[in-house]
């Protein structure tokens, strides 16, 4: 009923400190009147014993919010949309005392009309059950408003037949948005632009040109990083790799899902709360042409692409010995484990089940000896000593890496302790020229002990009893980080190869009717006395 800042959400006062209507609004009450809402919910809440606690939900709001062009364009006018508020919430909230208030949008004027719709938690009214109720208390009077992802999609799609129906413009509610903006996100955008813009006006005011116009939220960063780099990327190696050099932006692949650590945030954002654009499979999708454009037109063999693909990276030891790069190709294939029938136990209960894995066994023998016949297997002696082979590299790579994780967590703790160290040398000179030393440790014990216990640390981890530059630290973090990421991309390279020749392995033992050998699995020895 009344203006309100929107950031904020305070009312704005007159010069006399009193409300100011809104230049027109409509009010309608639906089981109870407009001016006597709040007092009728309450002798409601008061009869059922409900809502009497504060920490129970006591109304639910819900905003349909109609596009500014609706006015213009198809004659929506706010007396309209107040029928269809009211219409709405009659069909999908039934028994529930409503207030129905419609009215052109508050501060920024933008000029789409919107209907509040606020909802007591509590029915009033026994109603006939409806499909979207879910329960059969959901019809009952005493019970509460039960919102469910089904009863949810309900209300959007009741909107979505309004609109249609009302020949209004409409937005796809049932569809995951691609570019997915949360309304904590455009408030956080708003503030942020508000803020920017009186910092930059003061700038300009003392003749400095700002450098920066347009207020950025950290979602907005990454998206505009990773819509950057996904328009190149034929990979994911590759999309990660530009993603950290080019914007220090941390990609994250766990259980099929894209996640991403912006440069100022310790916590991973999933690439679903970006939007479908930013996820694991619409990535994937981009990826794939772009590799498909930059082949050439002339058709590869599978032998072609097996000689021709690049040569392993080479193994960085423990040891700081550089090894020589392996003359060693993998291509990882789509192999998988031939199924033994004789121990599955839903193969024996379902012969339907039983004849698929049988198919299914047959394209991965043909797959295997397919595999075994490009690479040069000729006997089962050198597809073992090259498992062993690959074995050993996979176990030297995670030793480097191992390695590189050690000292980066090592030079972690340094940089700590050293930013610590500086932080409060100021305050520990002010101690050391103090002439009440006792009084000043004890109103400045923290600052103190943190310095004392920082020195303590440097002098132990310095041989030469010199403290560390702050800078020269950095710059050996990132060098370890560059070591880090070279690192894991060898171990996981040789670990996909590992487990790919230990499926054929496995696969040729089903063919040639070998039995699988097994490590036996370590027992815990317990004394029983």
């Amino acid at each position: 009923m009344f203006q309100h800042d929107e950031l904020t959400q305070k009312s704005i006062l007159d010069n006399a400190w009193n409300k100011i209507l809104r230049e027109e609004y409509y009010l309608d009450g639906i089981n109870c009147h407009s001016s006597t809402f709040d007092v009728e919910c309450q002798e409601l809440n008061d009869k059922w014993k409900k809502n009497l606690d504060y920490r129970e939900i006591k109304a639910h709001h819900y905003i349909i919010s109609f596009d500014p062009q609706d006015a213009i364009d198809r004659g929506l006018t706010r007396k309209r949309a107040q029928q269809l508020g009211i219409e709405y919430a009659k069909k999908n909230f039934p028994g529930h005392q409503a207030l129905v208030c419609t009215h052109m949008d508050g501060h920024n004027r933008s000029g789409n009309i919107h209907v509040h719709i606020v909802i007591n938690s509590l029915r009033k009214y026994d109603v006939e059950r409806q499909d979207f109720m879910e329960r059969a208390s959901d019809s009952r009077a005493g019970n509460k408003h039960h919102l469910t992802k089904n009863y949810l999609v309900h209300l959007k799609q009741s909107v979505m037949d309004i609109c249609h129906r009302e020949n209004l413009h409409q937005v796809d509610l049932l569809t995951p948005a691609e570019r997915k903006v949360t309304e904590k996100e455009y408030w956080a955008k708003r503030r942020g632009q508000e803020n920017m813009d009186k910092s930059n006006k003061q700038m300009l005011a003392d003749g400095v040109t700002p450098r920066n116009t347009t207020f950025q939220t950290q979602k907005d960063y990454l998206r505009k990083s990773i819509d950057a780099v996904a328009d190149t990327a034929s990979n994911p190696d590759e999309f990660q790799r530009i993603l950290l050099e080019k914007y220090k932006v941390q990609l994250k692949i766990s259980r099929g899902r894209f996640s991403y650590l912006h440069p100022e945030r310790n916590k991973h954002i999933t690439g679903r709360m970006l939007g479908t654009h930013y996820d694991e499979a619409y990535l994937l999708k981009r990826f794939e042409e772009h590799a498909t454009k930059k082949e050439s037109p002339k058709k590869k063999t599978l032998s072609d692409e097996y000689h021709n693909k690049a040569k392993p990276p080479a193994i960085q030891h423990p040891n700081s010995l550089q090894e020589e790069p392996i003359a060693i190709q993998f291509i990882k294939s789509d192999l998988r484990l031939v199924i033994d029938l004789q121990n599955c136990v839903k193969a024996q209960q379902n012969s339907v089940y039983a004849n698929k894995v049988k198919l299914s066994n047959l394209k991965e023998m043909a797959k295997t000896v397919t595999y075994i016949q490009e690479h040069g297997y000729n006997t089962r002696d050198s597809l073992d000593d090259s498992y062993t082979e690959i074995k050993n590299h996979a176990s030297n790579s995670r030793k480097n890496l191992k390695s590189i994780e050690d000292k980066l967590r090592a030079l972690n703790e340094q940089i700590h302790y050293t930013g610590q160290y500086l932080a409060n040398k100021s305050v520990y000179q002010q101690f050391c020229k103090s002439k009440h030393k006792g009084r000043f440790r004890q109103e400045h014990l923290t600052e103190i002990a943190l310095y004392e216990t920082a020195r303590k640390f440097l002098k132990e981890q310095s041989a030469e009893g010199k403290l560390p530059s702050m800078k020269l630290l950095k710059a050996e973090k990132e060098k370890l980080l560059q070591q880090k990421i070279e690192a894991q991309k060898t171990y996981h390279y040789y670990k996909d190869y590992k487990k790919e020749l230990n499926t054929v392995c496995s696969n040729v033992d089903k063919i040639l009717g070998h039995p699988c050998i097994q490590q036996p699995k370590k027992q815990k020895n317990t004394d029983i006395s």
